[in-house]
Formats: C-alpha cells, structure tokens, sequence
C-alpha cells in the first residue's frame, strides 16, 4: 500500500471506534495515518480503486509449486495481533508507515468483534508472513500484508482468495494498485463502479439506520468447516488433520487461474 494522493485523502480529529470505521468501509472510505507514532489518521477514498476478482486470480506457476510443496503452515485468525504489529513494523522495503496505534486498537477492537480477520504463515513457530483485513457482508476489504521469508505475503494472498471463494464473498478491495498486485490479477476500477460492487457486497448487511445489522454475510470459515456459503464455490475435502493443504488450494485456484 502506498500514500495516497492529496486528491484522495481528507484529514478528520474524529477518534476512531469501531462503529465508526465499518459505517466508513460501508461507503468505500478507509482511515491512514503519516506515520507509525502518528497522533491523527486521515480518511481515504481514492478516485481508482484496486480490487482483486476472486475469479482472476492469477496463479503463477513457481507460486502454484510453492504452495503444493507445503512448506509453510498457514492458519488464519491465530495470531491477529501478531500480525497487525508485524505490518506496522518498518522494512528495508518499506521504511514508513501508515498504521499508527489508533488504527492499530480500531481494528483489535474490529477482531475481538468478528469483524477483522488475518491470515498468517509460518516457519515453525516463527511468523514469517500474512495480511490481515475487514469482513463486512461479502465484501473483504485487504488492509496490508508482510513478507519476512520469500513468497510469503503470496502464499497468504493465495489462502486469503481461496478463503474468500468457498465463503461466498464477492469484492476484495485492495485499496491501491501496487506491481505485486497486478501480478496476481488486481485492477484498477473508477470510484462509482467500485461503490457499485461495494453497495452490492453489502446488501441486507448495513442499512441507514443501523451501520452493521444482521443478514446475507459471506463465511470466513467456510474453508475450515468444509461447507461452503450459499452461492460459494464448492469446498476443497479436508484432511484428516484439519483443513485443505496447499496442494489442494492450488487445484482449487487453478480451475481460473
């Protein structure tokens, strides 16, 4: 994720608190701070906007072989806060950024809710890569993603749209276009047509009144149970130790790959 143009961005004082954010992500608006020991976020909503089709996912080769060869154990929702923090860290690649400690207890807040979610990947015990991101109906709004071993950021893009797939979500915003992005599919689309794809992704699930009410909402966990949501793809088998192996996952994308 990279800074936003000036035309794009907006500075509000408001303190974040969950009912705030999800009523921002429901009209396509999200929060950005300066800087990690930023005191203020400001609102975003860019005039293009970068989504990744769940069903135009590019899977390279050498990442299909990576994630057949299952080298890496990738779970989801295990170490939220692990990787929240591990993305707020600076890298050699990515000195500054733009999660500051009000975004940081927003989104902790959003978890605790079942609203946010990660995906993580590890090297044994040690956290090597994942993204964490908003559910909100069948709309899945990618915050950002870390990478601290090769093609781990990837492999949990890979997991992440497979999750999606099998749980019947429709939009994965990916904020803004980057070159890693685009080699997995992402594209670029005018703001009234995203809000278009976002107001049908959250139909029956925000209303006016209420930010956040009960309805159609796609399964983060479908994956995990093996039954797909309604109008979802159908689930990859499980294995007798849980969950599909990135072996399966590969087939599964591959189908429109």
């Amino acid at each position: 994720m990279t800074r936003p143009p000036p035309e794009a961005a907006f500075d509000d004082v408001v303190p974040l608190d969950p009912r705030l954010v999800l009523g921002a992500y429901a009209v396509g608006v999200f929060p950005m701070a300066d800087a990690r020991d930023a005191d203020s976020v400001y609102w975003v909503e860019p005039k293009e906007r970068a989504i990744l089709p769940l069903h135009a996912f590019h899977l390279s080769k050498s990442l299909r072989k990576t994630l057949a060869q299952d080298r890496h154990r990738v779970t989801a929702d295990t170490a939220f806060a692990q990787v929240i923090r591990l993305c707020a860290e600076s890298a050699d690649d990515r000195p500054d950024t733009w999660i500051n400690g009000q975004i940081e207890r927003a989104f902790l807040d959003l978890h605790a809710q079942g609203f946010a979610h990660s995906v993580e990947v590890w090297d044994g015990e040690e956290l090597v890569g994942g993204l964490y991101g908003l559910a909100l109906g069948r709309a899945f709004f990618g915050e950002s993603m870390v990478s601290r071993a090769r093609d781990t950021s990837k492999i949990a893009i890979a997991w992440l749209v497979a999750r999606l797939r099998v749980g019947g979500f429709t939009l994965l915003d990916c904020q803004f276009m980057t070159d890693h992005l685009a080699s997995l599919g992402a594209v670029e689309i005018p703001r009234e047509r995203y809000v278009a794809l976002l107001s049908a992704a959250i139909a029956g699930v925000v209303g006016v009144s209420s930010p956040v009410s009960a309805g159609s909402a796609g399964d983060f966990f479908a994956l995990d149970s093996g039954v797909a949501a309604p109008f979802a793809d159908p689930p990859p088998p499980l294995t007798e130790f849980g969950p599909p192996s990135g072996k399966v996952i590969a087939q599964l994308l591959t189908h429109t790959s």
